[in-house]
């Protein structure tokens, strides 16, 4: 399969026509490891997020309060990844790799600045934040450790962002969707050791003493921390030593920051980051919508968004192959094999989340059973994820077109686009509805939103101006 995805690669960047057979099968090639690292990962989540929920709704409540603004940061950090990562695509897809070489060298030292810089002030926000969202004493100081530790593993996160998007724009989608379930999976087991005191249990009718710190809340976040760490490593390795088209073997070069990359890197990634304060400052809002609704709301709210994600990952998974296949085209200027992988990739996206919103609607008692005992949270997460299904395919239809126009390197439009999607219809919604109706109104308003955002961003596709950037 390998040899498949570099000969199909190569017909783009040296030219060549390339058949619809051949640009779907290369659509699939690119998107399997994706989706399959964006499942992994979600499923993994499900386990830690099951983890915490056993300790208790109050234990789930101190990471759903602070929930929305780690995605803040994260978003934050993706983005100025991705202000790099996009200038690879277009180098590589030309030919020009000892330029996607000197943007990885200062993108490595930019990035770096940037997060720790971002650490810091995270730490410094970390025990007024919970308050300032409106949670209860009791789930306070829980969430005050949590947010500390994902603040102070920001450098982590940023690094292993930064390598697993240059190397999935210059093609390479296996190692890093390898690495994103590897990840997964070390975060479950430091957990389970971390989490939980030490207990015993019984295995195949023997008793034995398993040790673990019993951190509880703060276990979690010290796990994920040590999970991005082994990852980010990893990837690092191979970015710099083992990718063809990015390894520093020989003269390493220079790192230092040249005003054109810079200035690619501000259009493309300042906007998206922008993009994500508004959007995490309204999902934060929705936060404070909901906090007033009980700590049982607080905790199914959490725990539903972390079921649907199993719907929505596949969409991410295609939209990072729709990101490498328009940004080298575009690289290659080739603009009618730009389109044609952007119709490719937004129609796969869309068939397979609305299969995965059948799923969800059908499942949706088992998947909240999955986290919490509790009878009104699972009740509440229940009706959230049915009322959610119904989005679905128009969600993908935003998740995959964004990442098609972000690998055009035209990302204002679409983010203002973003904004005024959630903050006109998703809040304005959400804060008539959940007076009256609680936590059903607020995801009424999220699947009104989503439906509403993939019309205007199908609409743009199909005009076709993205492609002009």
């Amino acid at each position: 399969m390998n040899k498949t995805k570099d000969s199909l690669l190569a017909l783009i960047r040296n030219g060549s026509r390339m058949t619809l057979g051949e640009q779907l099968r290369l659509t699939v090639i690119l998107s399997i490891p994706s989706i399959i690292a964006q499942v992994s990962a979600i499923i993994m989540e499900y386990i830690d997020a099951a983890m915490v929920g056993s300790l208790g709704a109050k234990a789930s409540a101190s990471i759903g309060i602070v929930a929305t603004t780690t995605w803040l940061f994260w978003g934050l950090v993706s983005s100025s990844a991705t202000g790099f990562s996009v200038q690879v695509a277009h180098c590589v897809g030309a030919g020009h790799n000892d330029d996607a070489r000197s943007v990885m060298r200062q993108a490595l030292l930019a990035v770096t600045c940037f997060s720790v810089v971002l650490a810091a002030i995270g730490v410094g926000l970390s025990g007024v934040l919970p308050v300032w969202l409106g949670g209860e004493e009791a789930v306070c100081s829980g969430a005050t450790s949590y947010f500390r530790i994902f603040a102070m593993s920001l450098p982590l996160l940023q690094l292993y962002s930064l390598a697993g998007g240059m190397l999935r724009c210059s093609g390479n989608m296996l190692v890093p969707g390898v690495m994103g379930g590897v990840m997964c999976m070390l975060d479950v087991v430091f957990n389970f050791f971390l989490i939980f005191p030490t207990r015993m249990l019984d295995v195949a009718g023997m008793t034995i003493v398993v040790p673990g710190a019993g951190l509880g809340v703060t276990g979690a976040a010290i796990g994920t921390a040590m999970a991005e760490a082994v990852a980010m490593v990893v990837l690092m390795w191979y970015m710099l030593r083992r990718s063809p088209e990015l390894s520093l073997k020989g003269p390493v070069g220079s790192f230092r920051l040249r005003a054109g990359c810079l200035r690619k890197a501000l259009h493309i990634g300042l906007p998206m980051a922008g993009e994500r304060v508004v959007l995490n400052c309204a999902q934060i809002l929705t936060t404070v919508i909901v906090a007033p609704l009980g700590t049982a709301a607080i905790a199914a709210n959490a725990f539903a968004i972390t079921a649907e994600a199993l719907c929505y990952m596949p969409g991410y998974g295609i939209s990072e192959a729709a990101t490498a296949l328009v940004g080298q085209s575009i690289g290659a200027g080739r603009r009618r094999l730009t389109r044609s992988f952007a119709y490719i990739t937004v129609g796969t996206g869309m068939v397979i989340m609305t299969l995965m919103a059948v799923v969800m609607y059908v499942f949706a008692p088992q998947m909240m059973s999955f986290f919490t005992p509790d009878d009104a949270v699972r009740s509440l997460g229940v009706t959230a994820l049915r009322t959610e299904a119904f989005a679905e395919p128009m969600f993908a239809a935003a998740i995959v077109t964004y990442g098609v126009f972000v690998g055009a390197g035209d990302t204002l439009i679409p983010c203002c686009m973003n904004l005024l999607s959630i903050w006109a219809v998703r809040l304005t919604l959400a804060a008539l509805l959940a007076p009256t109706m609680g936590l059903h109104g607020v995801w009424i308003a999220m699947c009104v939103e989503l439906c509403f955002r993939g019309v205007i961003f199908l609409v743009r596709l199909w005009r076709g101006k993205w492609v002009k950037v």
